[in-house]
């Protein structure tokens, strides 16, 4: 009797400590960083110092390219962006929206996203596109908004 009355004991104060220490919501950038699939995407953010965004309370909708997606990039452009920090984060801002888009909120339009520039979003019955890129995973929901990983790299229109 006594063994179970302890092991009861020992189990609320367990169940108690996990409730105590359960986790924060995760921001955008945190998702992105705890994605494997997203590692390629995570190292080019935190390297042109865009986490501290990412983790704002603005609403985001990020669409991450995924790391297969990063592997299709030429070569000599992966080269170009590592080469010029101000074209790389532009090329990353251009993934941004600042607001919460769901993939049912998705209407044939253009979004301002973060670099300025205008992305073209469309969806036809399941499918979301953004540019010439396919959501391959959609709707993981972050505390400051949602990340749609995507099939492909978006390079924004050359400024002039």
């Amino acid at each position: 009797m006594f063994n179970r009355r302890v092991l009861g004991l020992a189990l609320v104060a367990a169940t108690l400590a996990g409730c105590a220490t359960a986790p924060h919501p995760a921001s955008v950038a945190d998702i992105i960083a705890k994605n494997p699939s997203l590692s390629t995407m995570n190292g080019l953010i935190t390297q042109v110092g865009l986490n501290a965004t990412l983790q704002g309370a603005a609403p985001f909708t990020v669409f991450a390219p995924s790391n297969e997606a990063f592997k299709l990039v030429p070569a000599k452009t992966m080269d170009d962006l590592a080469k010029h920090p101000e074209k790389l984060k532009d090329v990353l801002g251009f993934h941004v929206i600042a607001q919460k888009l769901t993939a049912a909120d998705v209407k044939n339009s253009n979004a301002k996203a973060l670099n300025g520039g205008s992305v073209a979003l469309s969806r036809a019955g399941d499918f979301v596109i953004v540019e010439s890129a396919m959501v391959t995973q959609s709707d993981i929901q972050a505390s400051n908004g949602v990340v749609h990983i995507i099939d492909a790299v978006l390079l924004p229109p050359q400024k002039k």
